[in-house]
């Protein structure tokens, strides 16, 4: 069994950071891409960032030059570092990664969610 836990969320101020973090356990055979969408009440889920294997990212337009995402493959983890923090960032951000299990075929898995609240 594969698992995605995430820690990271909180409350900010505009302006300020946080770095989300999403490790992966379990039988893991080998992880492709990795990455973070986030859901606001009222609003269709959004993908914010994604990284290939090869470390190609990309980025929705909103948070470009204010997030970055990396990853550590010796640890199985993806981050989300999120700088210069705007009220409408606020939002349920959840991880994803693309997974084979132990030999077996790839399939997608998702963290439980972290609440990321940006207000004065």
């Amino acid at each position: 069994q594969v698992q995605l836990v995430e820690v990271g969320g909180g409350l900010v101020q505009p302006g300020g950071s946080l770095r989300l973090s999403c490790a992966a356990s379990g039988s893991i055979f080998n992880i492709n891409t990795m990455g973070w969408y986030r859901r606001t009440p009222g609003k269709q889920r959004e993908l914010v960032a994604h990284i290939t294997r090869g470390s190609s990212t990309d980025y929705v337009d909103s948070v470009k030059g204010r997030f970055t995402i990396s990853r550590d493959n010796a640890k199985n983890t993806v981050y989300l570092q999120m700088n210069s923090l705007k009220p409408e960032d606020t939002a349920v951000y959840y991880c994803y990664a693309v997974i084979a299990s132990d030999g077996n075929a790839y399939n997608d898995y998702w963290g439980q969610g972290t609440q990321v609240t940006v207000s004065a």
